[in-house]
């Protein structure tokens, strides 16, 4: 995956001319040798005074400095007729809500005509999405390769981004603006990402006396709002790129292409012409530009490939460094906060916290955001800075909203700090066919794509609710999973109701473009998967017995022939009793949905009731000679076909299973997990009395067998099942005999078995058996009644019911 923005505050992987190539290749190092010599860079001999162009700072170490002779005259002020062009270079800092806001003042100052934004080049045709109502920051722009979607990089802007605002000036202003770095193709063809590598910017933190680059760039530049920002950083920039492995082959040649773009827009008439770019890149676009030929050497051979663009809504989420698909920004929600608040953001947003603090029950009142404002003013002068920031704010919350809760500081930072809001894109926005369709369905059907998780009820009788049902199984057919089933709060276990948590995120817009092969709508595409998935040779009985579920949940109709032929085929041909037991649940599943659904299910009944038939004559002879660990696997087969079977309602079913059953159980040489098991269902379901199922136990104990199997035998009957210790008493005894008859070895040989047993109770089930042993659990022969005490509650129980005694 390229990630063509920075992930720090400042560009690392941009391509400049710099000192730094003396660590380039040959190759490289001789074109940019000649292009710093050409470009008007500095070099370490001074030239003549004649030679140099006539501005008063070093044109390669001026921020906002003029490309071409300044004339004073121009500034704020209309272009002579006669006038030179001027350049003017802005180095910002990648979504910097203070960089956003000194740009947006100096752009109006210098009131460019045309405007030059780093981004990539292909992408100017979706500018004039900017100025739609429907675009709605945070967005982000999406290059892919159409035959490999998975190949794609995003270009992320939020409100606070310095790009975004320059977009934004220029479609208020009706000034041209385009996209000045390398094109998708190249990115994309290259897939270029330089490793991990010191932070330059680090060093200048460390100088001011900051430990970390992040809060020294938020002091220092992100409080500030003056336009005279732009110089002093693009001459610590030129000075931090002195460094020797300051800069890699892919940023010189991006910068050498950001030069290109300014040399065309020059050409093209462009009088005042404004830059904005990274401050990495500031020192290798400020200055003249001089001869075009080094810089298209450097380019000549550049891969590309095809690729298409689009805008794509994003979330603060994905800005945040921690989050995959981030741009680097930590907080982007207190970034937010800082761009839109105006006067007094410290207060507007500890007013804010408290609202959050107070949805979650904590006693959060006007007193404690007054005492949060002034300790973190306080600790900001304390520690000599020129207001709050984010860490004084948080350590504020933390001491008196929160006191002490690190939980409740976590709440914070996930709703606020960073936060999830998403953005929206123009609906005649350049998209894929599919990606069309589901904005269509999701809007008819009045559905929220949210960053936020939430947990929906589907009511499948309501006609909407179903077909939301619909549309969330097909997307997640095609790998799309907005909603993830889960089980209902409520307790709800009908086949007319469905629970789903639902959650957007930015990287389905991937996804759709990827599932997009298999068809133009989501029922299409669906289909066309799900058969493509159920032919393939490799596929087993349970897999396609799972499509098939899978299609009739999303309601492929025109797909369920061709799955039910598929299964019937596969099944015919499938001997292993273990396959057709893994595949009955679901099928069993289909059965009863395709009730609810009013899907027809005649052919998958046949089906059915033949792989049922199969089943029952095959179990007993299947499960002989099994060790442990088949035996286990078996025996949740044999547990999910049980629960399924009695699920159809089936009478002959029924019997044709449980006989099945009795005849495994009386098999001497089956498992003992599974035996136990099959004794287990056998007295749940009536066919066996609790006397037989103890005397059967019993005589598992006895001697013969070895402990280990013993073990099993236990594990089998009582898997899941602790209640039955606490309430029969004499199979606890029973059991407990035998635990105590063990010696040394054979306790430690079973030990295993028996924590994997007790471990899957409840932890009230262990607590109540612990208490019947630890009490001795008194039979009817040491039970005595205390008539005068049972006299005295007899009254009581009378007055209460009105009853005389």
């Amino acid at each position: 995956m390229v990630a063509p923005l920075e992930g720090s505050g400042v560009d690392r992987r941009s391509d400049s001319v710099d000192a730094g190539i003396r660590r380039a290749p040959e190759a490289v190092r001789a074109e940019h040798d000649s292009a710093r010599a050409a470009n008007g860079a500095v070099v370490p001999t001074a030239a003549p005074e004649s030679a140099t162009p006539a501005t008063t700072r070093p044109p390669a170490t001026a921020g906002a400095a003029e490309s071409e002779v300044h004339d004073p005259r121009a500034i704020g002020d209309d272009v002579l007729p006669d006038a030179d062009p001027i350049t003017r270079v802005f180095g910002i800092r990648h979504h910097g809500p203070g960089s956003a806001r000194s740009l947006r003042l100096a752009l109006e100052s210098f009131r460019p005509d045309t405007i030059l934004i780093e981004g990539p080049a292909d992408a100017d045709n979706l500018v004039q999405y900017i100025a739609d109502e429907g675009m709605e920051p945070p967005v982000a722009l999406l290059g892919y390769l159409p035959d490999q979607p998975a190949r794609a990089a995003f270009w992320p802007y939020a409100v606070f981004s310095p790009e975004w605002q320059a977009l934004r000036y220029a479609a208020e202003h009706e000034v041209p603006v385009r996209f000045c770095d390398l094109p998708a193709s190249a990115a994309l063809a290259t897939g270029s990402e330089p490793g991990d590598r010191v932070d330059p910017l680090a060093r200048l933190a460390y100088a001011a006396g900051y430990d970390d680059a992040e809060r020294w760039w938020d002091a220092v530049v992100e409080s500030n709002t003056d336009t005279d920002i732009f110089d002093p950083l693009t001459e610590a920039m030129a000075a931090l790129r002195e460094e020797p492995e300051a800069l890699d082959d892919h940023t010189l040649r991006r910068e050498a292409y950001m030069r290109q773009t300014m040399r065309k827009a020059l050409k093209a008439g462009a009088r005042r012409l404004a830059v904005v770019c990274g401050a990495w890149h500031a020192p290798a676009l400020a200055g003249p530009l001089g001869p075009a030929a080094p810089d298209a050497r450097l380019l000549k051979g550049l891969p590309k490939v095809k690729t298409a663009l689009t805008w794509v809504p994003w979330t603060h989420s994905r800005l945040a460094a921690a989050s995959g698909y981030g741009a680097g920004v930590d907080s982007p929600g207190w970034y937010h906060h800082l761009f839109t608040a105006g006067e007094q953001p410290i207060a507007r947003w500890l007013t804010k916290v408290a609202g959050v603090l107070r949805a979650h029950d904590l006693p959060v009142s006007s007193a404690h955001v007054i005492e949060s404002v002034r300790l973190a003013e306080t600790l900001a002068t304390l520690r000599q800075r020129p207001l709050a920031g984010l860490s004084e704010v948080t350590e504020a919350v933390r001491s008196v909203m929160c006191g002490g809760d690190e939980t409740m500081v976590r709440v914070v930072t996930t709703k606020l700090v960073v936060g999830e809001a998403l953005g929206t894109v123009p609906e005649h926005a350049p998209t894929v066919p599919l990606a069309a369709d589901l904005r269509a369905r999701v809007r008819r059907l009045r559905m929220k794509t949210e960053p936020t998780a939430r947990t929906v009820d589907l009511d499948l009788r309501k006609e909407r609710e179903r077909e939301r049902s619909h549309l969330l199984h097909r997307l997640r057919l095609l790998g799309i999973d907005w909603g993830t089933p889960t089980e209902s709060e409520t307790g709800n276990t009908g086949t007319f109701r469905e629970t789903w948590t639902l959650r957007w995120r930015p990287e389905f817009a991937v996804s759709i473009i990827e599932a997009s092969r298999w068809g133009t709508t989501l029922r299409t595409a669906a289909e066309a998967k799900i058969l493509d998935v159920a032919d393939r040779d490799d596929r087993t009985l349970a897999e396609v017995s799972a499509a098939l579920e899978q299609a009739l949940l999303a309601d492929l109709g025109d797909a369920t022939p061709g799955l039910i032929a598929r299964l019937a085929s596969v099944a015919a041909l499938d001997h292993d009793i273990t396959h057709l037991l893994a595949a009955l649940p679901a099928l069993v599943r289909t059965l009863r949905y395709g009730d609810v659904r009013g899907t027809d299910t005649a052919a998958l009944t046949h089906v059915a009731d033949g792989m049922l038939v199969r089943i029952c004559a095959g179990l007993p002879g299947a499960v002989t000679g099994l060790d442990a660990e088949a035996a286990a696997q078996l025996r949740g087969q044999i547990d999910a076909a049980h629960l399924a079977i009695h699920t159809l309602d089936d009478t002959r079913a029924t019997a044709a299973w449980l006989d099945a059953l009795h005849r495994l159980a009386n098999r001497p040489d089956v498992h003992g997990a599974l035996v136990g098991r099959a004794v287990r269902l056998l007295c749940d379901a009536g066919l066996i009395e609790d006397a037989e199922s103890a005397r059967r136990l019993a005589a598992a104990l006895s001697v013969g067998a070895t402990a280990a199997a013993k073990a099993a035998w236990v594990d089998g009957f009582l898997g899941g099942r602790g209640l039955l210790l606490v309430h029969d008493r004499d199979l606890l005894r029973l059991i407990d005999s035998w635990l105590a008859a063990l010696d040394d070895d054979q306790f430690l040989e079973t030990l295993p078995a028996l924590r994997r047993t007790f471990g899957a109770f409840e932890s009230g089930e262990r607590r109540a058996i612990g208490r019947a042993v630890q009490d001795a659990a008194p039979t009817a022969e040491q039970t005595a009644l205390d008539i005068e005490r049972g006299r005295v509650a007899m009254r009581t129980v009378a007055e209460i019911l009105g009853v005389p005694v």
